[in-house]
């Protein structure tokens, strides 16, 4: 694990380590890259905030080094359910910054688990006429999905427990992990 972090005693274990998923970023830039290699224009990447944001940049600086020119654009929505489950219910925090009609879109995102956010997501990105949307996502957890998704390049598939790390959270904390871990059962039960 770490060197004696804050959070060492709150993580049970770790099922991706820091190589791994710099490994899997490369290999997933390397195949993003040979898909759009006929772009001229570029590539627009969609960043979810807050927890794709540790992939988008490393993803992005991946996929800087052989491939297509990219440029860098930042949502932040809200879907709402009860706890931690959504509803697909979503409201818009933040928008695009650009115009996306006949851009070649890649949503960038850290998990897919129910997958009913990513459809609103990527039905309202296809509203707005992009040439294509794709999404690039570093985890999935398919024993969550409830809605089928199209998601062309997946890193790792994990199972359901509560992991945290590499932008994924819980109350916030743990995003700055450099590796996925699961959280100790007594750590989510206190709140």
């Amino acid at each position: 694990m770490a060197d004696g972090s804050w959070y060492d005693a709150d993580i049970d274990h770790v099922i991706i380590s820091e190589a791994q998923i710099r490994e899997k970023t490369a290999e997933l830039a390397k195949q993003v890259s040979a898909d759009y290699s006929h772009v001229d224009d570029g590539l627009l990447l969609v960043c979810v905030l807050k927890g794709a944001v540790m992939f988008m940049a490393d993803f992005a600086r991946a996929l800087g080094r052989n491939g297509p020119p990219a440029e860098l654009d930042f949502m932040a929505i809200s879907s709402y359910g009860q706890g931690t489950t959504s509803s697909g219910v979503v409201r818009i925090l933040k928008d695009l910054d650009r115009d996306i009609a006949g851009r070649h879109v890649v949503v960038v995102e850290d998990i897919v688990d129910s997958g009913l956010t990513l459809s609103w997501l990527l039905r309202y990105l296809e509203s707005r006429s992009a040439a294509s949307v794709e999404v690039v996502a570093l985890f999935r957890k398919p024993d969550a999905v409830k809605v089928p998704v199209p998601v062309k390049y997946v890193g790792f598939d994990i199972p359901t427990e509560f992991v945290v790390g590499y932008g994924l959270d819980f109350g916030e904390r743990y995003r700055e992990l450099p590796y996925v871990g699961v959280l100790k059962p007594e750590v989510y039960a206190r709140s």
